[in-house]
């Protein structure tokens, strides 16, 4: 990958850098060799990024060459934007307020230089700040009101702007930045780029650090330089070709912000957030089975009005489920009337609505993973002994238990399986996913499909080994590919 400064003029980047390369922002938009480069990132550093500017139009070249500007023109947008600078104000409100809290001033100001202030103890607001605003060189005002401080306006900061006493940080700075995403000429030159945002603390990550592992190795044999994220690198995912989500996604939670993000910068993203919305959903995932003719258990859709006749109606014990549970968290097993009532009332403070299922004892449950609409495995889950689930949280220092687990080749699982899997999954999309089923009487009835489904090294790759992640990487090279094409011929659509 190529790093490219624009500046207005030459003369007017004061660093020294082999690993990048300055140029002017006329001679960008004239193109030349540059413009035919793969592989480009650009950091536009023109001091205005107005409409029609020409640091606008940098970074809309920069978008239709297929290189990766820094800002995008979706990011110049928000910078640009009042309402957006208000959510950010709201959505950053608790790292302002701990932030700003001891300044003696009503007004306050920072410069943020590839995501990083000169003084350290404001790290983690520049972190947080660049998170929502994408731009290499940024500034933000702050002003307090009322005891309360409010971010009031971002722009961008044009290198005229920059006080003399910061060229030596931003040195510094800078060199850490191009070290880290200018790979050495003794490596091999990779046409694509994806990032796997993971979470080391993440207890229960759908993937496990060796699968992890495997991925990356599988993604470099395909031609693809994967790299590991962390919600940190939010503001760098336009420098990327794909984003695989391989941490537990909610849909108020940071892990639906970056697939937001990607999705709108153009990248192949799994999971997308269309998955996310609809499979982190019990009650959606509840409709489209009623109404597609699956066999899925008994299920009833529980407001505050209907508890008391829903609850003379049941049969026990039944489970009753938040609506964005995962991993067995929010799944209740219910044994009389008086308990689904008490344990109903008490998901509704949460939660407008929520599920209860009929309960269906079984052994295991079958998990059919399925991306782009094949299934690419198969697992038996089995119960933990003398419990009711495959998980059971609350054990030792709040940890968790499992059952355990058989893996099965595609071809040798019961076909009807398969096609119930393939079916349902058609109906959200054609992400990666994991069909939760249970069999009983010869019939397999669809639990739930779950986005972001395990893939973890020893347990759902047993069957196929190596080729399980290539084939996942594979994926993600022809989507990237058709992105590519779809750019490359005139006239084509996006």
């Amino acid at each position: 990958m190529e790093n490219i400064i624009i500046v207005e003029e030459s003369k007017d980047w004061k660093l020294q850098n082999d690993k990048v390369r300055v140029m002017s922002a006329r001679d960008y938009i004239r193109g030349g060799d540059v413009a035919k480069k793969k592989g480009v990132r650009v950091y536009n550093l023109c001091r205005s990024y107005t409409y029609n500017s020409i640091g606008y139009y940098v970074s809309l070249l920069a978008s239709a060459r297929g290189h990766k500007p820094s800002p995008s023109v979706e990011a110049i947008q928000d910078l640009k934007s009042i309402s957006f600078v208000k959510i950010a104000s709201e959505g950053l409100e608790k790292q302002i307020q701990t932030s700003l809290k001891d300044l003696k001033s009503d007004t306050f100001e920072i410069s943020l230089y590839f995501r990083k202030n000169m003084a350290k103890k404001y790290d983690a607001l520049c972190r947080e700040l660049s998170r929502f605003f994408q731009a290499p060189f940024v500034r933000a005002f702050f002003k307090r009101s009322n005891g309360k401080w409010y971010l009031r306006k971002v722009h961008p900061v044009g290198l005229a702007d920059i006080p003399e006493s910061h060229w030596e940080f931003i040195q510094k700075v800078a060199d850490k930045q191009f070290s880290k995403s200018v790979r050495s000429i003794f490596r091999k030159q990779y046409r694509f780029s994806l990032a796997i945002l993971t979470n080391p603390e993440d207890e229960l990550a759908p993937s496990n650090s060796k699968a992890l592992n495997r991925f990356l190795s599988a993604a470099n044999k395909l031609g693809i330089d994967a790299e590991i994220i962390s919600s940190d690198d939010y503001s760098t995912l336009g420098e990327y070709d794909g984003l695989f989500i391989r941490e537990t996604t909610a849909v108020n939670h940071h892990t639906f912000r970056f697939a937001q993000k990607a999705n709108a910068l153009g990248l192949v993203v799994i999971d997308d957030p269309t998955s996310i919305l609809r499979c982190s959903n019990k009650v959606f995932i509840h409709e489209i089975l009623v109404n597609n003719g699956f066999y899925s258990p008994k299920t009833e859709v529980v407001d505050s009005k209907n508890v008391n006749e829903i609850a003379d109606n049941l049969k026990y014990p039944s489970v009753l489920k938040k609506p964005d549970g995962s991993f067995s968290k929010g799944v209740i097993k219910v044994n009389s009337k008086e308990e689904f009532v008490q344990s109903t009332l008490e998901c509704l403070e949460r939660s407008e609505l929520v599920i209860v299922q009929e309960f269906i004892p079984t052994a295991f449950d079958w998990r059919v993973g399925v991306l782009d609409n094949e299934a690419i495995f198969v697992c038996k889950y089995f119960m933990v002994k003398g419990h009711w689930q495959i998980y059971k949280h609350g054990g030792p220092r709040n940890k968790y238990t499992t059952g355990n687990f058989e893996t099965i080749p595609v071809e040798l699982a019961p076909q009807s399986l398969i096609e119930a899997s393939l079916n349902v999954t058609k109906l959200i999309g054609d992400g990666l996913y994991g069909v939760d089923i249970k069999e009983l009487d010869g019939k397999f009835y669809v639990i739930e499909v779950n986005d972001n489904p395990n893939i973890d090294a020893g347990v759902e790759d047993l069957a196929l080994g190596e080729k399980l992640y290539l084939d996942i990487m594979h994926v993600f090279l022809s989507r990237m590919l058709k992105k590519v094409e779809s750019i490359s011929v005139p006239g084509s659509k996006n």
